[in-house]
């Protein structure tokens, strides 16, 4: 599926996290959201803390919205739920859609410390590798971002960040994912105690 940036109706899917370290469990939300600003849905999912199941649960999400009108995927991170190393490839093979894997600040990478919290690190080490390399984009609010992107240039990344992001770094569809996510996770720690 090609990405359509100047369409009206433009759609994508924000995913974000959020876990305490001291839960087993992560939670997964998804946004959809319309280049208009407007909300079109919201799905959860739950990985495990420090797992090797985080592509699976983006891929519940997608099941669960089952939206073909969806256009892209904007995904805070690589290494969910504590070193959780999604499979972009996976993840672009099975939904058929581009996706943006964001960062927000330069550094030198998760290596060390993969190596340093897992007694057997070798199979994160070789997702993260398989990553590749970031590139940094500039977006249109004065602030650098980076990005891995599946099915889709650097470049029409960027003309679809600036699309959902109104200023600072973080996209709309990932900002408001990310406070979804905290709320659920907050009332499932609350429910527990």
């Amino acid at each position: 599926m090609s990405l359509h940036l100047n369409k009206p109706a433009l759609r994508v899917l924000g995913i974000a996290e959020s876990f305490v370290r001291s839960s087993s469990t992560s939670t997964i939300a998804g946004v959809v959201m319309r280049a208009d600003l407007r909300v079109d849905g919201l799905a959860y999912a739950h990985a495990t803390v420090g797992g090797d199941d985080v592509t699976e649960a983006v891929l519940s999400l997608c099941r669960q919205l089952n939206r073909s009108d969806v256009n892209a995927l904007i995904l805070s991170g690589v290494a969910l739920s504590w070193f959780n190393i999604i499979d972009p490839e996976r993840i672009f093979d099975e939904t058929q859609r581009p996706l943006v894997c964001l960062t927000y600040e330069e550094s030198p990478g998760l290596e060390k410390y993969i190596s340093e919290h897992f007694p057997s690190p070798d199979e994160k080490l070789r997702l993260y590798r398989k990553l590749g390399e970031r590139q940094g984009v500039l977006l249109r609010t004065g602030h650098q971002v980076f990005v891995r992107v599946w099915g889709a240039t650097p470049d029409e990344a960027r003309i679809l960040l600036n699309k959902f992001t109104r200023d600072g770094r973080v996209p709309e569809p990932v900002r408001l994912a990310r406070l979804a996510a905290r709320a659920e996770l907050k009332a499932a720690l609350f429910s527990v105690a």
